[in-house]
């Protein structure tokens, strides 16, 4: 409190003591302000260039390791892991060559997914396509039911057992059994898969499932240790192992550790969506080398498994400069003169009962007589009804059928999924290895999804297509009066759109059709009408009037007038040049009358012309004999 009482003496002094000691004191206070700036502003800016030599060093960096990147004398080589093919379709592409070669991989899923026909075509391809034996142990089904029911998709089981390509190993565990005995360990496993991979010189083996080998666990700390074990004594070994386990409560297998302890993890989902099963493959992990990460649909046929190693492709397939004929000429001619471009799409839409599918059978009709082979989806006929259907309009395709140029597979959109439909129609593209695929009609599969799936679904469809240079046609039902429009939005996904529409007038429907699009070639913007015909399909010209178009009964009546108006005025024209040679006979006659006129008249002037030149020389020789009997010639001569 002291030290505060100076304070106020300071005001009672007077002015010109108290502004000398204020000015001194705010002089000491900004220098010593200034002096703190300077004591705490230097470290700051030590600290600031320290910052900026460190970001030049960085970018100075940078810039020299991009060079070097750059440079492919200096690249550094990757080592690329170790893989063997599994010999499933599809399956080995989207994971860059198969599984990892003496690692264990794990295959987990719910019931019916797909695991144990994956691991058994693991072996069965492995042993037919790359001369790899394996051993296959189960522990849920025998021997003589594994070999019964893979019969069914091809696989002679037994055949590849007598020759040491495969062995079958059933090992049954009972938890009551084990109980009874004391502690289970895998020894008497590793002891019993041992000498089956000895027997044979196996490569490849597999274990189904690994549940129903770990139910004699009830320790859960054993139970870790003797998964690591197991994965552990498969890898010493070197052979490499398909495992396959069960799907957990919210977790990818029922321990829930195998696959931390795999290096490879698939898994096999089977949903249902809206009552239609789909089936999916996703690669959870793959230690040591890059994948795919998405979703991938597969199917199960009588071939065994089948992956679609697409989900999306890049925009870099080849664009041809090839075409192909349409199969009706007239439209060939709208589009250029020469068809469509080969690996191209098509898209044809209108209303029901325009000759869509019509259209189509003309194409494959052109191609299968070329000599190339096209795949026929049908989604809404059967193939013996599309061939009768067609050969009302003079197309015959059961000759194409009998020499196997044309597949037709015809089948309910609701028969499978989005995806299921995706995959087996790659297959099929896959197995039958055709110029052209035609799709009838794409709208039916809406029905199983909604229209972005579909487009979706289409437009890796249509990807995979361009990639293999094959050209394809879709046909799309659409609805009302907006024929510019399809419910699915796919007509941007198309090189050529054709659009044929119902054009009602004079109390009849008759079809138009015209060009809305075709990428790269010049093409006819006019509405040309669509005439189905015992003959095939024509095309004709449109009648434009002053009503507007005419088509029709209709048209074939103004073209009944207009050549009826026609010949009127041909007769009225040879009518006026009969007229005028009857006139110009005339003419000619009194010219020529007066020209013999003239001739006479010429005639008679000259004959006078010379009587009086003759009377003219008589008078000069009368006078000249005169003058010479009169002596006169000189007289004559001076007068001359």
């Amino acid at each position: 409190m002291d030290r505060c009482k100076p304070m106020p003496m300071l005001w009672k002094r007077t002015n010109y003591q108290i502004i000398p000691q204020t000015f001194g004191l705010a002089i000491f206070s900004f220098y010593f302000i200034i002096a703190q700036l300077h004591h705490f502003m230097l470290p700051l800016r030590n600290v600031l260039i320290r910052i900026q030599k460190r970001r030049e060093k960085r970018r100075k960096f940078l810039l020299q390791m991009g060079e070097e990147m750059s440079s492919p004398k200096e690249s550094i080589p990757v080592k690329q892991l170790k893989k063997i093919p599994t010999g499933i379709g599809g399956f080995d592409e989207i994971t860059g060559g198969g599984v990892p070669q003496g690692r264990p991989t794990l295959i987990c899923g719910g019931p019916g997914s797909g695991k144990t026909l994956f691991g058994m075509e693991f072996l069965v391809r492995g042993a037919r396509e790359f001369n790899e034996p394996g051993v296959f142990m189960s522990f849920e089904e025998k021997d003589t039911d594994l070999v019964e029911n893979f019969s069914s998709l091809g696989f002679d089981i037994d055949d590849l057992v007598a020759r040491d390509k495969m062995a079958l190993d059933y090992v049954h565990i009972e938890r009551s059994e084990i109980l009874e005995t004391g502690e289970f360990d895998l020894e008497g496993l590793f002891v019993r898969l041992g000498f089956a991979i000895d027997s044979i010189g196996a490569k490849r083996v597999v274990l189904d499932t690994i549940e129903a080998l770990f139910s004699g666990f009830p320790n859960e700390g054993i139970l870790r240790a003797e998964i690591r074990r197991l994965f552990r004594w498969l890898k010493d070994r070197g052979v490499t192992a398909v495992i396959t386990c069960e799907r957990g409560n919210g977790t990818l297998t029922r321990h829930g550790l195998e696959e931390y302890v795999s290096d490879c993890v698939i898994f096999l989902d089977h949903r249902m969506i809206e009552q239609v099963a789909t089936r999916r493959l996703r690669i959870v992990k793959y230690r040591g080398t890059t994948h795919g990460t998405n979703e991938y649909p597969f199917l199960i046929d009588e071939g065994g498994l089948y992956v679609l190693p697409i989900t999306s492709i890049g925009l870099t397939h080849e664009a041809s400069n090839e075409r192909i004929s349409s199969g009706v000429p007239r439209l060939d001619t709208m589009l250029g003169g020469e068809g469509y471009f080969r690996g191209s799409s098509i898209l044809i839409t209108g209303t029901a009962g325009t000759g869509k599918t019509s259209l189509a059978a003309h194409f494959a009709n052109s191609t299968c007589s070329g000599g190339e082979r096209c795949l026929y989806l049908a989604f809404e006929e059967s193939e013996s009804q599309i061939v009768r259907n067609m050969r009302s309009i003079g197309v015959d395709l059961q000759p194409w059928l009998d020499n196997g140029s044309l597949h037709v597979h015809a089948t309910r959109p609701t028969l499978f999924g989005l995806e299921m439909h995706l995959v087996s129609m790659n297959k099929l593209v896959r197995d039958f290895k055709p110029s052209v695929v035609i799709m009838d009609p794409i709208s039916n599969l809406v029905s199983i999804g909604n229209s972005a799936e579909v487009k979706s679904a289409l437009m890796r469809f249509i990807d995979s297509l361009k990639t293999e240079g094959i050209t394809a046609l879709f046909t799309c039902l659409i609805y009302g009066q907006h024929q510019d429009l399809t419910e699915m939005g796919v007509s941007s996904l198309m090189d050529t759109w054709l659009t044929v529409r119902d054009i009602e007038s004079g109390g009849e429907r008759n079809r138009g059709l015209y060009v809305i699009k075709s990428r790269g070639m010049a093409h006819s913007n006019q509405v040309r009408e669509f005439v189905l015909s015992s003959d095939g399909v024509r095309l004709v010209d449109v009648y434009v009037g002053p009503g507007g178009v005419v088509t029709g009964a209709a048209r074939l009546a103004q073209e009944s007038k207009d050549r009826q108006e026609e010949k009127e005025r041909v007769e009225e024209i040879e009518r006026k040049q009969r007229e005028f040679e009857i006139r110009k006979l005339l003419v000619e006659a009194q010219v020529s009358g007066m020209m013999a006129e003239l001739s006479a008249q010429e005639k008679e002037l000259n004959k006078a012309i010379e009587e009086e030149e003759e009377r003219k020389r008589r008078i000069d020789r009368q006078r000249s004999e005169i003058a010479r009997q009169r002596h006169a010639d000189q007289v004559i001569i001076k007068e001359g």
